[in-house]
């Protein structure tokens, strides 16, 4: 068992680095390809599969998160972080070399598969060699690097595009391409560095593999996320598809949840539920991650159509968020390792955040891009400590056999709240943007109001980054373009109530936390047992 291992300063501290590396990693894809969106798609010629190339590193990804976490309790957090780095860095050459959009797409859902065990994978191998109030000093330290790898993103995958062409031996390698094949020589050293010092952090060797269960958790969660991303853009939320994969979906969680009460080593152990602490973190993680990125997703395209800034400007309003959130991540893990206490870092984020949704209520067409900025520095204050505070309380209340499936279960519920957010946000800014419309829009000859969708709404975005945001190049109406700004900053307005409104469910869920004194690594899970 592992809780009677013990490890050196050395191996510890060339563990961190290599982990560190591997969270940036993962980071880092996050942000750095989609700088890269539009030149990829030009060259590959896939304007309609755009999306896809997102989706589909979403899709693998998520779904793959319970199923490594469950691994890596059975078979060791050393066997399963070099697998998931190693599918990541054959996922990342591959994509490089694609030579069509369904290649790339392809290729991205296997870095997807990859991708799945690194942020989890690091969570749970920190919590294995670090007693809890140390842990909240590195979970700070790991937030500050996701913020800072979310910064440097944009700017590295912007340079590699436009200046990274090179020409070697008669063949010309496109400046995009080394966004993927940047990925290459990071994950190796990691790789090195993870094979020579890590030891290996083995809990239950031998396990038996519920494969039933991880089959089911991609027949359940792979339609509700295709029905997510599709629903209200690409097909009505009525249609026979989106219907026939909710309905999929559900079938398919009903037979998860009865395999998992039937098999003896489940992929997701339902008695976890059961806890109190596992319960009420993850469910107000769920909230707040659904609160923020329905936000914060739909804010650059407000920038951009709303109020015409230019494409990059609107890039850099996510600046004084992203240094508010490494910010507050790193003092409140400072503080939380100082003083063992969370709970109240937990609460005051979560008001903060709140605070600062309220704030963007007051967001309008005439607002400047730094009124915008000091709202978003004060979201950062806010979401700082929620990064590793949530996981942090979780790993304290669970014996250390489920470490693994307990980190990767948060995160999995995190990125499902994401998903879920982005789609039901979407849906609610079309619906009240067309509404606003109905009411401010000139009416065409024909008698017939016009309308716009998200899809169309990201559409006058490329066009007007593909313009240089030159009003002479577009296409509406000065009339239209006054009713689209008017409309589009009250749709916004509603968006922020309804997240506020979510904000207050999570910080009545997170008053319920259960106030669980920090064990020594090597101390029994009290909180299991006293919940249980």
């Amino acid at each position: 068992m592992q809780d009677q291992q013990s490890f050196t300063n050395d191996e510890k501290r060339i563990t961190l680095i290599a982990l560190m590396i591997v969270f940036s990693l993962s980071a880092l894809d996050q942000t750095i390809v989609s700088t890269a969106m539009p030149r990829i798609v030009a060259e590959l010629k896939g304007l309609n599969l755009y999306a896809w190339v997102t989706t589909g590193y979403l899709l693998t990804s998520t779904v793959m998160v319970p199923i490594w976490g469950k691994l890596s309790d059975s078979h060791g957090r050393k066997l399963i972080l070099l697998a998931g780095i190693a599918i990541f860095l054959l996922g990342s050459w591959l994509s490089g070399l694609s030579t069509s959009m369904v290649q790339l797409i392809v290729f991205r859902a296997i870095q997807g598969i990859g991708g799945g065990a690194l942020f989890t994978t690091a969570f749970a191998i920190i919590a294995d060699l670090f007693e809890p109030k140390e842990r909240a000093r590195f979970g700070g330290l790991f937030g500050s690097v996701f913020g800072l790898a979310s910064l440097i993103g944009p700017v590295v995958g912007g340079f590699f595009t436009e200046h990274g062409t090179v020409h070697l031996w008669g063949q010309t390698i496109a400046g995009w391409r080394w966004v993927f094949y940047l990925n290459l020589p990071l994950s190796g050293l990691a790789l090195f560095m993870i094979v020579v010092k890590m030891p290996k952090l083995s809990h239950s060797e031998g396990a038996p593999i519920d494969y039933l269960g991880a089959a089911l958790i991609v027949a359940t969660f792979v339609p509700l996320l295709l029905a997510l991303s599709w629903a209200g853009q690409t097909y009505p939320w009525g249609s026979p598809i989106i219907v026939g994969l909710l309905t999929f979906s559900a079938v398919g969680l009903a037979a998860f949840l009865y395999i998992e009460t039937k098999v003896r080593e489940p992929i997701m152990p339902l008695e976890l539920f059961a806890n109190r602490t596992f319960a009420t973190c993850n469910s107000a993680a769920f909230i707040v991650s659904m609160a923020f990125m329905g936000v914060v997703t739909f804010l650059p395209l407000f920038l951009q159509v709303g109020l015409g800034t230019a494409a990059t400007a609107s890039g850099l309003a996510m600046v004084p968020m992203m240094v508010g959130m490494i910010g507050s991540s790193t003092v409140s893990g400072l503080l939380v390792s100082r003083t063992g206490a969370y709970k109240p870092y937990m609460l005051g984020g979560s008001l903060i955040l709140a605070l600062a949704v309220f704030l963007m209520t007051f967001i309008g067409p005439d607002t400047s891009l730094i009124g915008v900025g000091w709202r978003m520095f004060i979201i950062g204050l806010g979401l700082g400590p929620s990064q590793s505070l949530f996981s942090l309380a979780v790993q304290n209340a669970v014996p250390p056999h489920r470490m693994g499936v307990a980190t990767s279960s948060g995160m999995f519920f995190r990125q499902i709240g994401q998903t879920m957010g982005v789609a039901l946000f979407g849906a609610l800014l079309t619906h009240n943007l067309n509404a606003e419309l109905i009411k401010r829009a000139p009416v065409d000859p024909f008698g017939v109001h016009q309308t716009i969708n998200v899809n169309q709404l990201q559409s006058m975005a490329l066009s007007r980054a593909a313009a240089g945001a030159h009003a002479s190049a577009d296409a509406r109406s000065p009339a239209m373009i006054k009713a689209t700004s008017d409309s589009f900053a009250a749709a916004m307005r509603n968006l922020f109530f309804v997240a506020l409104a979510g904000l207050a469910v999570a910080i009545v869920i997170i008053l319920l936390i259960p106030v669980v004194p920090m064990r020594a690594r090597m101390a029994p899970p009290v909180a299991a047992a006293a919940e249980g």
